[in-house]
């Protein structure tokens, strides 16, 4: 389960605009915004160092300690320059105990199928229904040399006790399809032999 909290110190924030922003960059800290249940959005920085390493986890859970006070968030979204690479903001969702969030995880393939034909992943992630710490850091879908035409529905899928799908039970996860090589291989097998007629009997 990806449900490792991290500790961190936030600042909150009062300067606002890509100005602002860049400031708080330089100086080490990421903006982030915080929401949930009804409140005003929140806008706060977090020290930037420890922020990519909670992102290096997928539903990462942050305890903040803020103006003195803490509280749980999740990382919902996160803002990456595709340059520099330099995290420019994320958002967060407060937690209450107990409550569902709605999540998005990874999909793993174990196993593989039968000799000439390929796992077809039609969806890289599910999104799922659990508690912010008994969130799944993934979900797997299992093969076991099957042949083509096999597949792998969401109801399939093997969740832990209290985590729900958030997506149809019929929906296609995986499916085994031919590869060229192995449509090429049944082409080019011998068809099978045709036992001669029989001749009559001599009178």
């Amino acid at each position: 389960m990806s449900n490792e909290i991290t500790k961190l110190i936030a600042e909150t924030r009062t300067s606002f605009g890509k100005g602002a922003a860049r400031k708080s960059r330089a100086a080490g800290r990421t903006p982030a915004v915080i929401y949930g249940h009804g409140s005003e959005p929140r806008h706060i920085t977090l020290p930037a160092h420890e922020v990519a390493r909670v992102l290096r986890h997928k539903n990462a859970l942050i305890d903040l300690t803020i103006e003195g006070k803490d509280e749980t968030v999740l990382v919902k979204s996160a803002t990456k320059d595709v340059v520099t690479m330099v995290i420019e903001h994320i958002d967060l969702v407060t937690i209450v105990k107990g409550e569902k969030v709605r999540v998005e995880v990874p999909v793993h393939v174990v196993g593989e199928s039968l000799s000439g034909t390929t796992i077809d992943l039609e969806h890289k992630t599910v999104k799922l229904l659990a508690e912010a710490t008994n969130i799944p850091e993934y979900v797997e879908v299992v093969f076991d040399k099957q042949g083509a035409g096999f597949h792998v529905l969401a109801k399939d899928i093997v969740l832990p006790s209290g985590v729900e799908l958030d997506i149809a039970a019929d929906e296609l996860i995986a499916t085994v399809v031919e590869t060229p090589a192995g449509h090429a291989d049944d082409l080019a097998a011998p068809a099978p032999a045709v036992a001669a007629a029989a001749e009559p009997a001599a009178e």
